[in-house]
């Protein structure tokens, strides 16, 4: 690894609060022979997809995805609507997003607001993406794999996950991202179909549904788990080689 890319490793494990790593800039202004310090590169722009939407979607995404929502309504197709739930968790982000984030299921606070990822676990999957790979938030798409809150925030059931879960295979096929961010355990394993641990799953791309598909750990493992964000920021370093790879 030469200077530069140790000056982007580091800027980059201290942004993500990775602990141990200095956010001291004094490692960043050291050249040597008097060389400026180059600068981080910025996130791969993006190129204009709006006419790569899969065939079979005669709308633009915004629409087609507006249609999505309109078909789930004020769901009663599992039991979930019963259980307590208050409104539907549909997805937020851009419809025209190269890079999505794929949660579990909505928790408390994304219950009442109606957006993903809006509590603490959310405030840190934000940093990762704002401070981390160094885009807006909005630029991505944000979802979960199901839509409805489960009671105490328990896993969601299996069929649970099995009415759901098309919905979601219709949001990535409409946004068709290059890449997508399985968050935790429980989402890794409902779109890999497989039951190993996460710890066995990160590290690793894999194909999905067009994509390249990289698990993490969840924004709240990390919570109660902070040592474990050097591995989440390495897989967000993998995620911005996808990235530019696929520009």
């Amino acid at each position: 690894m030469d200077r530069d890319q140790m000056r982007e490793h580091l800027q980059f494990a201290a942004e993500l609060g990775v602990a141990g790593v200095s956010r001291d800039p004094l490692w960043r202004t050291r050249p040597a022979d008097g060389d400026p310090v180059p600068e981080l590169a910025a996130a791969p722009a993006r190129p204009d997809r709006s006419t790569a939407a899969p065939a079979t979607f005669s709308k633009n995404q915004a629409d087609a995805l507006a249609a999505v929502r309109a078909d789930i309504g004020d769901c009663t197709r599992c039991k979930l609507h019963a259980l307590g739930r208050k409104q539907i968790v549909f997805g937020v982000g851009n419809p025209n997003a190269d890079l999505m984030f794929v949660g579990e299921a909505p928790g408390a606070d994304e219950d009442i607001q109606g957006i993903p990822f809006v509590g603490r676990a959310g405030q840190l999957l934000t940093d990762i993406i704002e401070k981390g790979l160094r885009m807006p938030r909005a630029d991505v798409y944000i979802a979960n794999v199901i839509k409805c809150r489960p009671p105490q925030n328990r896993n969601p059931e299996l069929d649970e996950v099995e009415t759901c879960e098309p919905f979601l295979f219709q949001q990535i096929d409409i946004i068709n991202p290059k890449v997508i961010v399985a968050l935790g355990k429980f989402g890794a394993q409902t779109l890999l179909k497989t039951l190993d641990p996460i710890s066995r799953l990160r590290g690793r791309v894999y194909t999905y549904r067009g994509a390249k598909l990289v698990p993490t750990f969840h924004p709240a493992y990390l919570l109660r788990n902070p040592a474990s964000k050097r591995e989440v920021w390495e897989d967000m370093k993998l995620v911005r080689e996808l990235l530019k790879a696929e520009a």
